[in-house]
């Protein structure tokens, strides 16, 4: 009996011993690959399975580069190997570089998220789709974006909840911005997408879904019952029940559009995106659902980030503030009436609003790199990034470099009055064919919310709270803001 356990414990030692050594040689092997023709850039790999991950994660200020990338860039230069997320990986801090990867999407490099991803986005969405899928579910979107930024409807909808977010201000000393950016850009992407109002029950019931999907995406993938990851996977599932349940309820009302009632309900939805989604042929069931959670994604998380930072830039910017300010006075004087819609020309007015917009994105960084793959073994300027390898081009090195950029870390919107925003070392929306469709919407939606915020409110940040990078980025404290109605209002 005793030699039996003996054995054992042989065995399971042996097994121990073996698994670590399989990890230990499957980390280090790709720092022994010799290419043609190239030379794998340097770096280091850390940890056997963990790789630098932690480091590369480790939280930071998002308008600076933060202590791994500094660190790494000192020692290698701008391109470097790493081994990131459990795999070997290329890092790219220089523009021309990470220009190219982006370029070159579906040829040399393709979206690589890991899979973790996947299971919460679900397979067909266009945020980790590949090939055909990924062109029709972008070109959909593109047409999409194309009808819909300039309609009146549209803006006139943006602007009515921007006045609605903003009355509610005018009794409260205080308010958590970031929950109230959250909140206006909600509203707006629901009605956006789905022709819902924030009185409309569905609206709740998505609402209450999609923030425990939020708080997933960025939780530990472990599918356990009651893990937020789980917990956001089955709420993925029930948001894709509640928009089929009303794509079969639009599709009910086209059928009996004879009914008058049902025809003057129609007329007063046919401008969102599922009405002109509906009847698209190119798309599948499960790509039109996908599409619209991808629409609500991007139109709530990213643009709101975005609001966030341009009003706490600018609280700490007076000089920006006050030419904002004058911008958006002139532009409302020229009004017929005292509370006329704007429309898309004064849209085209806003030069300054654009330039802080821009100046937000460069110099907050709401995107901080994106996932590739290498398809084939990759040769640049002498670098040699193997088949397999994972790439990641780092946007927020590029924006905050001091040899592309003047003063790269100071806020100064004035930058863009001689700089190209299409350069390639100003990537804040990604590039190539996975450039962000809906950066234009998102423009549009900050500047509007801008126009009546800066001519109806002062407002001061309570304390010290910076955006910070997890990579994902956050205000710590939600961005309290201490706010006072200007004593002329022009809502």
């Amino acid at each position: 009996m005793a030699e039996g356990d003996s054995c054992w414990v042989v065995v399971l030692v042996g097994g121990v011993v073996g698994f670590i050594l399989v990890v230990v040689l499957n980390h280090f092997w790709p720092l022994l690959f010799k290419g043609k023709g190239g030379t794998v850039p340097k770096g280091s790999f850390g940890w056997p399975l963990l790789g630098e991950t932690f480091s590369f994660l480790k939280p930071h200020s998002s308008n600076s580069v933060g202590a791994f990338l500094h660190d790494h860039c000192s020692r290698y230069g701008k391109v470097f190997k790493s081994h990131l997320f459990f795999s070997p990986t290329v890092v790219s801090c220089d523009p021309e570089l990470n220009y190219f990867i982006l370029q070159s999407e579906g040829k040399l490099f393709e979206c690589s998220y890991p899979k973790p991803i996947h299971g919460i986005l679900g397979k067909v969405s266009m945020l980790v789709a590949v090939g055909d899928t990924h062109k029709r579910l972008r070109n959909a979107a593109l047409s999409l974006v194309t009808i819909t930024k300039s309609k009146p409807e549209f803006l006139h909808d943006i602007e009515n909840i921007a006045i609605q977010i903003l009355d509610s201000w005018k009794n409260k000393p205080q308010v958590i911005f970031c929950e109230e950016a959250r909140k206006f850009t909600f509203n707006v992407i629901v009605k956006q997408v789905l022709g819902l109002t924030p009185q409309e029950p569905e609206t709740s019931e998505i609402l209450e879904d999609f923030l425990t999907f939020m708080r997933g995406l960025i939780s530990l993938p472990l599918y356990i019952p009651g893990t937020p990851y789980a917990r956001a996977v089955q709420a993925r599932s029930r948001i894709s029940s509640t928009v089929k349940a009303i794509v079969e309820k639009r599709r009910a009302g086209r059928r009996n559009n004879n009914n008058d009632d049902d025809d003057n309900n129609n007329s007063k939805k046919n401008s969102d995106f599922l009405e002109i989604l509906l009847p698209v042929d190119t798309l599948s069931e499960d790509e039109k659902v996908s599409f619209v959670l991808d629409s609500l994604l991007g139109g709530y998380e990213t643009t709101s980030l975005l609001m966030c930072m341009v009003v706490h830039f600018l609280s700490h910017s007076p000089a920006a503030l006050q030419q904002l300010k004058q911008e958006h006075l002139k532009i409302r004087s020229m009004k017929q009436k005292h509370d006329d819609h704007l429309d898309w020309e004064d849209y085209k007015k806003m030069e300054f609003t654009q330039y802080v917009i821009n100046e937000a994105l460069r110099y907050g960084n709401v995107v901080k790199f994106v996932h590739r793959k290498a398809l084939k073994d990759v040769k640049y300027k002498g670098y040699l990034i193997p088949s397999g390898w994972k790439v990641l081009p780092v946007f927020t090195a590029v924006h905050l470099d001091p040899s592309l950029h003047a003063n790269a870390t100071q806020f100064h919107p004035w930058r863009w009055e001689s700089q190209d925003p299409t350069c390639k070392k100003f990537t804040p929306f990604g590039g190539g064919s996975r450039c962000c469709p809906g950066s234009d919407l998102a423009k549009v939606e900050v500047a509007f919310f801008l126009h009546h915020l800066v001519q109806n409110f002062r407002w001061k940040t309570e304390g010290e709270d910076q955006p910070i990078a997890y990579p994902y980025v956050e205000f710590q404290r939600g961005l309290v803001l201490n706010v006072d109605p200007c004593s002329e209002t022009t809502m």
